[in-house]
Protein backbone atom coordinates (compact mmCIF):
# COMPACT_ATOMS: atom_id res chain seq x y z
CA UNK A 1 0.00 0.00 0.00
CA UNK A 2 1.58 3.43 -0.84
CA UNK A 3 1.80 5.42 1.79
CA UNK A 4 1.39 9.45 2.17
CA UNK A 5 2.28 12.14 4.36
CA UNK A 6 -0.12 12.27 7.31
CA UNK A 7 -1.82 16.14 8.33
CA UNK A 8 0.52 17.83 10.95
CA UNK A 9 -1.84 20.11 12.39
CA UNK A 10 -5.06 17.64 12.81
CA UNK A 11 -3.90 16.76 16.68
CA UNK A 12 -3.83 20.66 17.27
CA UNK A 13 -7.03 22.04 16.62
CA UNK A 14 -8.85 21.34 19.89
CA UNK A 15 -5.86 22.47 21.68
CA UNK A 16 -5.64 26.15 20.02
CA UNK A 17 -9.70 26.29 20.32
CA UNK A 18 -8.96 26.58 23.72
CA UNK A 19 -7.45 30.16 23.34
CA UNK A 20 -10.14 31.05 21.79
CA UNK A 21 -12.28 32.60 25.04
CA UNK A 22 -8.89 34.80 25.98
CA UNK A 23 -9.04 36.45 21.88
CA UNK A 24 -12.79 37.13 22.18
CA UNK A 25 -12.12 38.76 25.83
CA UNK A 26 -9.28 40.56 24.22
CA UNK A 27 -11.30 41.92 21.19
CA UNK A 28 -14.13 43.01 22.80
CA UNK A 29 -11.95 45.30 24.97
CA UNK A 30 -10.58 47.46 22.11
CA UNK A 31 -11.64 50.75 22.25
CA UNK A 32 -13.39 50.74 25.86
CA UNK A 33 -12.47 52.31 28.71
CA UNK A 34 -10.13 50.17 30.50
CA UNK A 35 -8.34 49.77 26.81
CA UNK A 36 -4.30 50.54 27.65
CA UNK A 37 -2.48 53.28 26.01
CA UNK A 38 -0.99 52.60 22.68
CA UNK A 39 2.85 52.03 23.05
CA UNK A 40 4.80 55.30 21.28
CA UNK A 41 7.30 53.38 18.41
CA UNK A 42 10.63 55.09 18.56
CA UNK A 43 12.91 55.18 15.40
CA UNK A 44 15.88 52.46 15.46
CA UNK A 45 19.37 52.48 13.72
CA UNK A 46 21.61 50.08 13.17
CA UNK A 47 23.83 50.74 16.18
CA UNK A 48 20.91 50.17 18.39
CA UNK A 49 21.27 46.44 17.04
CA UNK A 50 24.59 46.29 18.17
CA UNK A 51 24.14 47.84 21.66
CA UNK A 52 21.09 45.25 22.21
CA UNK A 53 23.40 42.00 21.44
CA UNK A 54 25.64 43.83 23.78
CA UNK A 55 23.45 44.37 25.83
CA UNK A 56 22.08 40.76 25.86
CA UNK A 57 25.54 38.93 25.99
CA UNK A 58 26.54 40.74 29.29
CA UNK A 59 22.98 39.75 30.27
CA UNK A 60 24.19 36.10 29.68
CA UNK A 61 27.51 36.59 30.67
CA UNK A 62 26.37 37.72 34.28
CA UNK A 63 23.23 35.07 34.76
CA UNK A 64 25.37 32.38 31.97
CA UNK A 65 24.61 29.46 34.59
CA UNK A 66 21.03 30.44 35.40
CA UNK A 67 20.56 30.99 31.52
CA UNK A 68 21.53 27.50 30.37
CA UNK A 69 19.63 25.94 32.56
CA UNK A 70 16.19 27.99 31.38
CA UNK A 71 17.08 27.33 27.83
CA UNK A 72 18.75 23.79 27.80
CA UNK A 73 15.07 22.14 27.07
CA UNK A 74 15.51 24.29 23.60
CA UNK A 75 18.13 22.61 21.87
CA UNK A 76 16.93 19.18 23.74
CA UNK A 77 13.52 19.58 22.04
CA UNK A 78 15.20 20.43 18.51
CA UNK A 79 16.89 16.90 19.12
CA UNK A 80 14.13 15.11 19.35
CA UNK A 81 12.15 17.11 16.53
CA UNK A 82 15.24 15.75 14.37
CA UNK A 83 15.12 12.23 15.52
CA UNK A 84 10.78 12.28 14.68
CA UNK A 85 11.89 13.70 11.52
CA UNK A 86 14.06 11.36 10.31
CA UNK A 87 11.27 8.72 10.85
CA UNK A 88 10.75 7.90 6.79
CA UNK A 89 7.21 9.11 7.10
CA UNK A 90 8.78 12.82 7.94
CA UNK A 91 11.88 13.10 5.72
CA UNK A 92 10.15 15.40 3.77
CA UNK A 93 9.15 17.54 6.19
CA UNK A 94 12.51 17.46 7.79
CA UNK A 95 14.35 20.70 6.58
CA UNK A 96 10.74 22.34 6.92
CA UNK A 97 10.57 21.23 10.48
CA UNK A 98 14.29 22.70 11.24
CA UNK A 99 13.94 26.25 9.52
CA UNK A 100 10.45 26.39 11.11
CA UNK A 101 11.79 25.80 14.72
CA UNK A 102 12.71 29.33 14.59
CA UNK A 103 9.06 30.64 14.22
CA UNK A 104 8.69 29.47 17.91
CA UNK A 105 11.59 30.82 19.63
CA UNK A 106 10.07 33.84 21.04
CA UNK A 107 7.64 31.24 23.29
CA UNK A 108 11.23 29.67 24.33
CA UNK A 109 12.98 33.08 25.44
CA UNK A 110 10.09 34.53 27.44
CA UNK A 111 11.73 33.52 30.91
CA UNK A 112 15.01 35.35 29.79
CA UNK A 113 12.88 39.07 28.98
CA UNK A 114 12.30 38.15 32.75
CA UNK A 115 15.70 37.86 33.93
CA UNK A 116 16.62 40.88 32.22
CA UNK A 117 13.72 42.75 33.47
CA UNK A 118 14.58 42.06 37.18
CA UNK A 119 18.74 43.24 36.35
CA UNK A 120 17.46 46.45 34.48
CA UNK A 121 15.74 46.39 38.26
CA UNK A 122 19.14 46.17 40.00
CA UNK A 123 18.12 43.06 41.42
CA UNK A 124 19.97 40.13 41.84
CA UNK A 125 18.66 37.96 38.84
CA UNK A 126 18.22 34.06 39.28
CA UNK A 127 17.09 31.50 37.33
CA UNK A 128 14.18 30.55 39.36
CA UNK A 129 13.00 34.56 38.05
CA UNK A 130 12.34 32.89 34.72
CA UNK A 131 9.30 31.03 36.60
CA UNK A 132 7.89 34.39 37.40
CA UNK A 133 6.60 34.32 33.73
CA UNK A 134 4.11 32.32 35.40
CA UNK A 135 2.77 34.86 37.87
CA UNK A 136 2.54 37.42 35.36
CA UNK A 137 -0.98 39.07 34.87
CA UNK A 138 0.02 38.80 31.11
CA UNK A 139 0.18 35.03 31.17
CA UNK A 140 -2.79 34.02 29.52
CA UNK A 141 -1.82 36.68 26.64
CA UNK A 142 1.63 35.31 26.39
CA UNK A 143 0.48 31.51 26.71
CA UNK A 144 -2.61 32.93 23.87
CA UNK A 145 0.23 34.26 21.42
CA UNK A 146 2.72 31.40 21.88
CA UNK A 147 -0.31 28.86 20.47
CA UNK A 148 -0.42 31.16 18.02
CA UNK A 149 3.22 30.73 16.92
CA UNK A 150 2.66 26.77 17.31
CA UNK A 151 -0.15 27.25 14.80
CA UNK A 152 2.09 29.08 12.21
CA UNK A 153 4.38 26.55 12.76
CA UNK A 154 1.75 23.85 12.19
CA UNK A 155 0.56 25.38 8.75
CA UNK A 156 3.88 26.15 7.68
CA UNK A 157 4.60 22.50 7.47
CA UNK A 158 1.52 21.62 6.09
CA UNK A 159 2.32 24.23 3.10
CA UNK A 160 6.05 22.26 2.97
CA UNK A 161 3.83 19.13 2.94
CA UNK A 162 1.96 20.41 0.12
CA UNK A 163 4.10 21.91 -2.27
CA UNK A 164 6.57 18.54 -1.59
CA UNK A 165 3.01 17.00 -2.86
CA UNK A 166 3.00 19.06 -5.86
CA UNK A 167 6.75 18.87 -6.88
CA UNK A 168 8.15 15.38 -6.02
CA UNK A 169 4.45 13.78 -5.74
CA UNK A 170 2.67 11.94 -2.73
CA UNK A 171 4.56 8.99 -2.52
CA UNK A 172 7.27 9.10 0.31
CA UNK A 173 10.78 8.26 -0.46
CA UNK A 174 12.44 4.84 0.45
CA UNK A 175 15.50 6.54 2.09
CA UNK A 176 16.84 10.11 3.39
CA UNK A 177 19.60 9.63 0.48
CA UNK A 178 16.78 8.68 -2.27
CA UNK A 179 15.30 11.77 -0.82
CA UNK A 180 18.66 13.88 -1.09
CA UNK A 181 18.97 12.66 -4.68
CA UNK A 182 15.65 13.37 -6.11
CA UNK A 183 15.81 17.35 -4.06
CA UNK A 184 19.31 17.99 -5.84
CA UNK A 185 19.44 16.35 -9.07
CA UNK A 186 16.02 16.36 -10.52
CA UNK A 187 14.26 19.62 -11.60
CA UNK A 188 11.35 19.61 -9.79
CA UNK A 189 13.57 19.19 -6.38
CA UNK A 190 15.34 22.56 -7.34
CA UNK A 191 11.54 23.71 -8.06
CA UNK A 192 10.49 22.49 -4.49
CA UNK A 193 13.34 24.17 -3.22
CA UNK A 194 12.80 27.59 -4.48
CA UNK A 195 9.04 27.32 -3.66
CA UNK A 196 10.04 26.50 -0.03
CA UNK A 197 12.38 29.19 0.60
CA UNK A 198 9.87 31.83 -0.82
CA UNK A 199 7.16 30.90 1.01
CA UNK A 200 9.16 30.09 4.29
CA UNK A 201 10.23 34.04 3.64
CA UNK A 202 6.62 34.96 4.03
CA UNK A 203 5.96 33.00 7.15
CA UNK A 204 9.24 34.26 8.85
CA UNK A 205 8.42 37.57 8.21
CA UNK A 206 4.67 37.11 9.18
CA UNK A 207 6.54 35.72 12.79
CA UNK A 208 8.87 38.76 12.63
CA UNK A 209 6.39 41.71 12.49
CA UNK A 210 3.98 39.77 15.14
CA UNK A 211 6.43 38.35 17.59
CA UNK A 212 9.52 40.95 17.34
CA UNK A 213 8.83 42.71 20.41
CA UNK A 214 5.26 41.51 21.32
CA UNK A 215 6.31 38.85 24.20
CA UNK A 216 8.55 41.54 26.26
CA UNK A 217 5.83 44.09 25.81
CA UNK A 218 2.99 41.30 26.95
CA UNK A 219 5.64 40.32 30.00
CA UNK A 220 6.01 44.61 30.90
CA UNK A 221 2.87 45.62 30.74
CA UNK A 222 -0.47 44.53 30.99
CA UNK A 223 -1.99 44.57 27.59
CA UNK A 224 -4.17 42.03 25.00
CA UNK A 225 -2.57 39.98 22.83
CA UNK A 226 -4.06 42.36 19.72
CA UNK A 227 -2.26 45.73 21.32
CA UNK A 228 0.94 43.86 21.34
CA UNK A 229 0.86 42.35 18.23
CA UNK A 230 -0.48 45.96 16.82
CA UNK A 231 2.67 47.67 18.36
CA UNK A 232 4.99 44.83 16.96
CA UNK A 233 3.92 45.01 13.60
CA UNK A 234 3.90 49.15 13.72
CA UNK A 235 7.42 48.78 14.99
CA UNK A 236 8.31 46.80 11.84
CA UNK A 237 6.75 49.18 9.94
CA UNK A 238 8.20 52.21 10.85
CA UNK A 239 11.70 50.25 11.37
CA UNK A 240 11.67 48.15 8.16
CA UNK A 241 15.53 48.10 7.41
CA UNK A 242 16.75 47.95 11.22
CA UNK A 243 14.28 44.83 12.29
CA UNK A 244 14.56 42.97 8.85
CA UNK A 245 18.16 43.23 9.74
CA UNK A 246 17.55 41.66 13.48
CA UNK A 247 15.72 38.87 11.68
CA UNK A 248 18.40 38.16 9.75
CA UNK A 249 20.46 38.65 12.89
CA UNK A 250 18.33 36.03 14.36
CA UNK A 251 17.67 33.52 11.97
CA UNK A 252 21.25 33.19 11.12
CA UNK A 253 22.40 33.08 14.64
CA UNK A 254 19.70 30.38 14.91
CA UNK A 255 21.56 28.22 11.97
CA UNK A 256 25.20 28.49 13.37
CA UNK A 257 24.05 27.26 16.55
CA UNK A 258 22.42 24.08 15.16
CA UNK A 259 25.00 23.12 13.16
CA UNK A 260 27.09 21.30 16.05
CA UNK A 261 23.72 19.25 16.86
CA UNK A 262 21.42 22.47 18.15
CA UNK A 263 23.78 22.52 21.12
CA UNK A 264 25.21 26.31 19.98
CA UNK A 265 21.68 27.11 20.52
CA UNK A 266 22.53 26.57 24.36
CA UNK A 267 24.50 29.89 24.36
CA UNK A 268 22.29 31.45 21.04
CA UNK A 269 19.43 31.73 22.64
CA UNK A 270 19.77 33.16 25.98
CA UNK A 271 22.28 36.17 24.05
CA UNK A 272 18.90 36.42 21.77
CA UNK A 273 16.83 36.39 24.24
CA UNK A 274 18.09 39.13 26.60
CA UNK A 275 19.14 41.16 23.62
CA UNK A 276 15.45 40.95 22.33
CA UNK A 277 14.06 42.52 25.91
CA UNK A 278 16.88 44.94 25.29
CA UNK A 279 15.62 45.71 21.84
CA UNK A 280 12.37 46.30 22.81
CA UNK A 281 12.96 48.80 25.50
CA UNK A 282 14.27 50.90 22.12
CA UNK A 283 11.96 50.26 20.46
CA UNK A 284 8.86 51.36 22.18
CA UNK A 285 8.35 53.86 25.11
Amino acid sequence: MVRTIGNPISWAAQTLGATSDHVAESVTGIGGAGTPKMPKVQTLSFSDLWACLRAGSEDFMETRADAVFVVLIYPLAGLLMFRFGLNRNMIPLLAPLIAGFALIGPVAAVGLYEISRKREQGAEAHWLDALGVFRSPSFGAILTLGFYLVALLLIWLMVAQSIYVQTLGPDLPTSFSTFLTQVFTTKAGWVMILSGILVGFFFALVALATSVISFPLLLDRKVGVPLAVVTSVRVLRHNPSVILTWGLVVSSALILGAIPMLLGLIVVIPVLGHATWHLYRCAVT
